[in-house]
């Protein structure tokens, strides 16, 4: 990344550079032109006033006008200064700048030489004729003038040939550079969006992806640790925590199994002691009393009655142990396995209860265990708060699961949140890595469903 960044900053810059230096190139060339127009405005202009220096001194000889004298006078008295500006203007050129001083120097001559004549002697003196006529044998002078005047127009216009050329390549190379410096950041930043996108999009789009696994429950989602740099680090962080959270996990679903197990064993413990001690103890208080009720004479029959009373109320007390020892752990399921347990409390229901049990073998004890109470919860449910007329049990093992189902045509409107029983169930049947999923509208009726793993989760 920051090699890319570094080459675009670079070719960036050398396209503004070489830009800067067009533009400069661009603005020197746009000053020599402007140079090169005064040039040629100062030759132009000094090229005139020397011709109508010779124009109005002939025309003054020959005519005595005295229009012709002013203005001989005006050009006479503007020409140094205009050469002057001229040699100014050469710069430092040394031919334009030789050809000006030549052409300063000459034309200050011609004047010195042919000053004008006076007006009367303009049309009547013969030397005044003689002297026009010298002026007309010395034009060959005011030829070299005129060459440097051409010399200098030839000059400068090959400068500024010179300059536009110079101009053109300026211009071709700014150009360049700027298709060049455009193209290039295009590539770069295409490749560099490219690795982005390669390198940080989809890493993280994979992350949070294997995060919202995480998150809906899929403890074993990871990520490929593919990226580089702080991506990297990020995938490889993601991955230990999932790890510790998978190991967390299993810790914990292993904990709440063997917290499960010994409430298991400690219910069937109390049951059976209940089943061999009180039970059995309260089983021969109750013979007892029968063989006492037997032997009380007839003409006793108060004593009889209360005998009998007592012997009962034993009877209702054994008959709730029983109850109460079912409910603790049956030992019907331990001795015979789920279905005889399930036939059971379908038995023990107040309300009827259909049963389509299919479970060819004994399954292990957590197993049997979480069914029952969970079949127990529902049809305890069912007889307390649906108002039902039936309830439907299902018990199927298919493959490595136990499929349970129990629906009821009450009131409906129940929650697994509701009552400690439910609550209970979940954390049992997701301590075995089961799920438990209750459908509850209102007026149709409730379905809670179990699904639990036949293997160790």
């Amino acid at each position: 990344m920051i090699v890319v960044s570094s080459l675009l900053i670079l070719l960036i810059g050398s396209a503004f550079a070489i830009l800067l230096r067009s533009v400069a190139d661009l603005r020197t060339t746009e000053q020599h032109a402007q140079q090169s127009e005064e040039l040629l405005m100062a030759v132009d202009q000094v090229q005139r006033q020397f011709f109508n220096l010779e124009t109005d001194a002939r025309g003054y000889a020959l005519t005595g006008q005295q229009q012709y004298n002013t203005r001989w006078q005006a050009a006479q008295t503007a020409f140094p200064k205009q050469a002057a500006a001229l040699t100014r203007l050469a710069g430092i050129n040394p031919e334009q700048r030789s050809a000006a001083e030549l052409i300063r120097q000459t034309g200050i001559a011609y004047i010195k030489e042919h000053p004008i004549p006076s007006k009367s002697a303009a049309m009547h003196d013969p030397p005044t004729r003689q002297r026009i006529t010298a002026m007309e044998r010395d034009d060959w002078r005011a030829e070299p003038i005129r060459d440097e005047f051409y010399r200098i127009v030839a000059t400068r216009q090959s400068l500024v040939t010179a300059r536009e050329e110079r101009a053109v390549a300026t211009a071709d190379r700014a150009v360049a550079a700027s298709v060049g410096g455009l193209t290039g950041s295009v590539l770069l930043l295409t490749a560099f969006s490219g690795y982005i996108i390669r390198a940080i999009v989809h890493p993280v789009r994979r992350t949070a992806a294997m995060a919202d696994r995480l998150a809906n429950g899929d403890l074993s989602a990871r990520t490929p640790e593919t990226g580089v740099s702080e991506i990297g680090g990020l995938e490889r962080s993601f991955n230990r925590m999932a790890d510790s959270l998978q190991e967390s996990h299993a810790e914990l679903s292993t904990s709440r199994s063997r917290i499960l197990a010994a409430a298991d064993r400690a219910r069937q413990r109390i049951e059976h002691d209940l089943h061999d001690g009180a039970q059995q103890q309260l089983v021969a208080v109750i013979l007892e009393l029968k063989t006492v009720q037997s032997a009380i004479p007839a003409a006793q029959p108060e004593l009889k009655a209360k005998a009998a009373r007592a012997a009962d109320e034993l009877v209702g007390v054994l008959d709730g142990l029983r109850e109460l020892s079912h409910g603790i752990h049956p030992a019907v399921l331990s001795k015979g396995g789920l279905p005889p347990a399930l036939r059971a409390l379908a038995r023990r229901s107040p309300v009827p209860v259909e049963l389509d049990v299919d479970v060819p073998r004994r399954l292990s004890e957590p197993i049997e265990v979480a069914a029952y109470y969970v079949v127990s919860e529902a049809l305890t449910n069912t007889a307390k708060h649906a108002h039902a007329s039936y309830a439907h049990v299902t018990a199927r093992a298919r493959g490595d699961v136990l499929y349970l189902a129990v629906h009821d045509d009450g009131v409906g409107g129940a929650a697994l949140g509701h009552g400690s029983g439910l609550v209970g169930l979940t954390d049992r049947i997701r301590a075995l890595g089961g799920i438990l999923t209750l459908h509850s509208p209102d007026g149709q009726g409730s379905t809670l469903r179990a699904c639990l793993p036949l293997t160790e989760p």
